[in-house]
């Protein structure tokens, strides 16, 4: 089985602020970081980090892309399918407030670049049976899905960020959503994980569901089964990559086989250690440090 993620590749242009600003504000900041990120890259790195092989397939420009292609090459993420086009890279310009919560600003620029032959070329090379992990800060996903399912390709999805373009996108043929509380009440109107949980098996009664929830944890529903994680206890100071972090580990758990129950719990602690450090792809932590933390479950 092989792994290959179609999906954003970013320059992180990180800012610590006080505060979220609000509008009409200005605020001084001492200094900027600059990390290589975009979720696509995020969840790749980790799979990696997860000792998984893996592919990674999108865009990036020619003007800055070397920095995230050397980065694929330090994590060992496969970047064969990564093309380097005019112009510059994804960019996200990042806030991280004093406790630890951000905001987000995605430049889309090489991410939207995908046409739907470079798609099929890639897709080509893969099997049924092999999984595809896709986010929402690509052009053409709905054609992603529908290639990737003529494949036989098992599709998961982190619908994020959660927006009209997902309209477009025959949701019916993902074979897994891992998705957060924020993306959970946006696809079904409510607020607990309970009732999302409930609203999202009812519309994708096929489907694996997996609903991160922060500090509480997170769940995992599927045809045979419903498992809590609960969260490890850490003190955050950068949450941007810990999504993707789970997710990654997640699906590199599933992957090798790895009980569902073992699966969850490698991946909550993960995204824990991430949380732990600045920045996004290079807060992930490795297997090992996994498995040799003793981080304690809240």
């Amino acid at each position: 089985m092989k792994i290959l993620v179609f999906g954003s590749l970013n320059i992180d242009f990180v800012m610590q602020v006080d505060h979220i600003i609000i509008p009409g504000e200005t605020l001084k900041i001492d200094q900027m970081q600059v990390f290589p990120g975009g979720k696509g890259l995020n969840q790749a790195a980790a799979i990696a980090r997860a000792g998984f092989p893996v592919v990674m397939a999108g865009n990036v420009g020619v003007t800055d892309g070397r920095l995230l292609l050397d980065v694929m090459n330090e994590y060992g993420i496969d970047s064969s399918q990564v093309r380097s086009l005019p112009g510059i890279s994804g960019a996200a310009y990042i806030q991280v407030d004093s406790d630890a919560q951000n905001c987000i600003l995605i430049a889309a620029n090489a991410n939207g670049k995908n046409s739907k032959d470079s798609i099929e070329a890639v897709i080509s090379q893969f099997s049924a049976g092999d999984i595809i992990l896709l986010q929402n800060e690509v052009n053409l996903l709905d054609h992603i899905v529908c290639v990737a399912h003529q494949r036989g390709m098992r599709i998961y999805l982190n619908p994020s960020p959660y927006n009209e373009n997902l309209q477009n996108v025959p949701l019916e043929l993902v074979n897994g959503f891992i998705f957060n509380e924020v993306e959970g009440e946006q696809m079904t109107g409510h607020k607990t994980s309970d009732a999302i949980m409930e609203a999202m098996h009812d519309r994708f009664p096929t489907a694996e569901l997996l609903l991160t929830l922060g500090a509480q944890g997170a769940v995992l529903k599927t045809r045979a089964d419903t498992i809590f994680q609960p969260a490890y206890k850490v003190t955050p100071v950068d949450t941007t990559a810990a999504g993707d972090t789970f997710t990654g580990f997640y699906l590199a758990e599933k992957a090798r086989g790895t009980a569902p129950q073992t699966a969850l719990d490698r991946a909550s602690k993960a995204a824990a250690i991430a949380t732990t450090r600045q920045g996004a792809a290079s807060s992930i932590p490795s297997l090992e440090e996994v498995l040799k933390s003793e981080l304690m479950i809240k």
